[in-house]
């Protein structure tokens, strides 16, 4: 039976999209699979191109900031998630997704609380999904420089903060944000 783990990375942050990746685990696994938050930046590197160079089937989906403006974040992200389903080369038997709750799709699912810490298809889910996104920042913070988002990820450090307020917001910040709405002058 294939299951696909699926998780996502980028709901909390000011700018940038949210990312979601699904992974089918096939023959050897690369050891050290965790949660993605919990490994450093070069161990999720050298497990992201493990995962790449296995057997495992791998989905990447998102949805944009504009998505994120129109539809909110939870239903974006749950946009993400679908689009990894669906980018996957074979339909799963059954996704477990990471959280507590589901996004409606006809697939069989089940939602664990802390499943990227714990099941090891959620795990590498995490670990692409947070290397996609944080390359992606990597790539935006060379257009928009000041902000610092090859260190935040466009999350809401005190420097992006700062930068916010002084150079005012890109296209890539979630206008529907309280701080990005506030520096918008849409309170």
């Amino acid at each position: 039976m294939l299951v696909a783990g699926v998780d996502e990375a980028g709901r909390g942050p000011w700018a940038g999209p949210v990312v979601a990746a699904a992974v089918i685990l096939r023959g050897p696994v690369p050891d050290g699979l965790d949660d993605s938050k919990k490994l450093s930046a070069k161990r999720r590197e050298a497990l992201f191109a493990a995962l790449l160079a296995s057997d495992c089937l791998i989905g990447v989906g998102e949805a944009s900031v504009a998505e994120i403006d129109t539809i909110n974040i939870l239903a974006a992200t749950y946009l993400a998630m679908t689009r990894a389903v669906e980018a996957l080369s074979v339909s799963p038997a059954h996704v477990l997704v990471d959280g507590n709750r589901l996004p409606r799709w006809h697939w069989p699912a089940t939602a664990i609380v802390g499943g990227d810490g714990c099941e090891p298809a959620i795990s590498a889910a995490s670990i692409i999904a947070k290397v996609t996104r944080d390359r992606i920042m990597t790539r935006l913070d060379a257009l928009h420089p000041g902000y610092g988002w090859v260190t935040n990820q466009g999350y809401g450090t005190a420097a992006h903060s700062q930068a916010l307020i002084t150079r005012g917001a890109t296209p890539h910040h979630r206008a529907s944000f309280a701080p990005v709405k506030a520096v918008l002058g849409r309170v």
